[in-house]
């Protein structure tokens, strides 16, 4: 495990040492920052695995650290674990705009070391199935699931490792629906605590990166989420 590299974004000197001790012991090797701009340079000059990052930071808050982080190349695919002291619904769902996952503060370090390894584990099962590489054609959409890509109308759309999830779930059994619980037990595992608001604004961000492709996702009112079956 020591080949794994965490990134731990936190400005509270205390926190980021607890985190740090804490996966360390897991045996990953951990590098913290302190501040956005300190963040940001080191994940474009260094590559990490996954990325910790307090939501509350001084000058480029922890969003704004996420957004650049996701409209850059190499990296835009780094899992990215949300710390926050607010427990807001308001706050969870920003986050998980661009997150893949969020602990709220005051948080168990086991806690933070179990979505880690959760989240580790997801993309490596992933990277384990990069051998199998099925195509998923839907209208103008084609989902390669070993390479993890997605092309729309030929022009290759970056997802999320969650928007990928979801796009996978759908689309493999159009006209099904799936409750917003069913679709949360599938990225993420079972009892795992999301709003059904914050499922909502996963899929508002995914058929937006979809663009004219978006309306395949249809939605059903009181009850989830479709794939379009007849196109």
């Amino acid at each position: 495990m020591s080949n794994i590299r965490i990134l731990v974004v936190d400005d509270e000197e205390d926190i980021t040492e607890l985190i740090r001790y804490n996966l360390a012991s897991d045996g990953y090797t951990v590098k913290c920052a302190y501040s956005g701009e300190e963040a940001v340079k080191l994940a474009m000059s260094e590559p990490f695995d996954l990325i910790v990052l307090d939501l509350m930071l001084p000058g480029i808050g922890g969003i704004d650290v996420a957004k650049r982080l996701r409209s850059v190349h190499n990296t835009i695919n780094i899992p990215i674990i949300m710390l926050t002291a607010k427990s807001e619904e308001t706050d969870i769902i920003s986050g998980l705009t661009l997150a893949d996952d969020y602990v709220t503060k005051p948080f168990s370090p086991k806690i933070l070391s179990a979505r880690i390894s959760a989240i580790l584990r997801r993309i490596n099962d992933s990277s384990d199935d990069a051998s199998d590489d099925k195509i998923i054609k839907r209208g103008d959409i084609v989902i390669h699931t070993g390479r993890r890509r997605v092309e729309v109308c030929g022009e290759p759309v970056e997802l999320s490792f969650s928007e990928f999830q979801i796009l996978i779930m759908l689309s493999k059994r159009p006209g099904w629906v799936f409750s917003r619980s069913q679709i949360v037990d599938t990225v993420h595992g079972e009892d795992y605590p999301v709003t059904d608001r914050s499922v909502d604004v996963q899929i508002v961000g995914l058929r937006k990166k979809l663009g004219s492709c978006g309306r395949y996702i249809e939605t059903v009112r009181s009850v989830g989420y479709r794939f379009k079956e007849k196109l």
